[in-house]
């Protein structure tokens, strides 16, 4: 990608606007496989995509792949041994970002993990990156969002949940979404077998120092007292607790938490108590 070829951004921007043109205001949730052949025929017709389907990809979440068929263009493949809709609506989409940011400087192709998706650190984690970053802008608009949870809301889960159903995405995408612009205190938390795996904060409890560093770091144990870590149903009614000073952060907070059934972590969500 060249310094004034479109970024992700750009790229989710231009097709919510033709989007919006077309469907109107009720547009979601965004059917990925029926928007991105028809988008790119119209915007590419001698290099569209020409081919959305599942397919077993022991490893990978999805890939960007030459028309297997050997029709002109492009295949969008996801794996079809993922059972979550919003997580093959968002592996849709982020693999649609790919087509249109990345696919000169990969003629190949690009396949991507579970790994790959959330990774940070090489050219190919990055690439990764904006394609979840095109992913998120398309099918979670930040105007339409706040819409649904005012910037200064501190939702439920049952509020992200609702997100999550309306955009067609999964409660995780929805939360992480809502924390890109929230003016709320809160930390996303995910954790297994008693550690972090990672955290993300909101822009305001990152600028007060509640944050928890991962990344090259050795393993950060979750408190013995949290809700993450005696938790195992996903129907439990406990899943909201108040703890004070110095248990998951050093100010007090208040910890929603949820078992994933998709995958072998628990989503713990974490609203500071703060004076402001």
């Amino acid at each position: 990608m060249t310094n004034d070829a479109p970024g992700p951004r750009r790229w989710a921007v231009d097709v919510s606007r033709v989007l919006r043109a077309v469907l109107g205001a009720d547009r979601f949730p965004l059917q990925i496989e029926k928007v991105a052949p028809g988008f790119s025929k119209a915007r590419f017709p001698d290099d569209p995509i020409s081919l959305v389907k599942g397919h077993p990809l022991p490893g990978f979440e999805g890939g960007l792949f030459k028309d297997p068929e050997g029709k002109k263009g492009w295949a969008i493949i996801y794996n079809s041994a993922i059972t979550s809709a919003g997580r093959i609506n968002f592996t849709l989409a982020h693999e649609f970002g790919h087509y249109l940011v990345h696919r000169s400087r990969y003629p190949e192709g690009i396949q991507c993990t579970q790994t790959d998706m959330a990774g940070w650190g090489t050219e190919y984690q990055r690439i990764e990156r904006e394609a979840n970053e095109f992913a998120a802008w398309l099918l979670m608009p930040l105007d339409d969002f706040r819409q649904q949870i005012d910037p200064s809301q501190k939702p439920s889960l049952d509020d992200l949940g609702t997100c999550a159903e309306r955009y067609g995405v999964s409660l995780m995408a929805a939360i992480l979404r809502w924390l890109d612009y929230t003016k709320c205190y809160s930390v996303l938390v995910l954790s297994r077998d008693g550690f972090i795996l990672w955290a993300r904060s909101s822009m305001p409890a990152l600028r007060s120092g509640a944050y928890f560093r991962t990344k090259n770091q050795q393993p950060i144990p979750i408190p013995a007292t949290s809700l993450a870590a005696g938790i195992n149903r996903v129907e439990t009614n406990d899943n909201v607790r108040i703890h004070g000073e110095n248990v998951w952060l050093p100010v007090p907070c208040e910890e929603i938490n949820l078992a994933s059934e998709t995958y072998d972590f628990n989503i713990s969500l974490l609203h500071l108590v703060t004076e402001e």
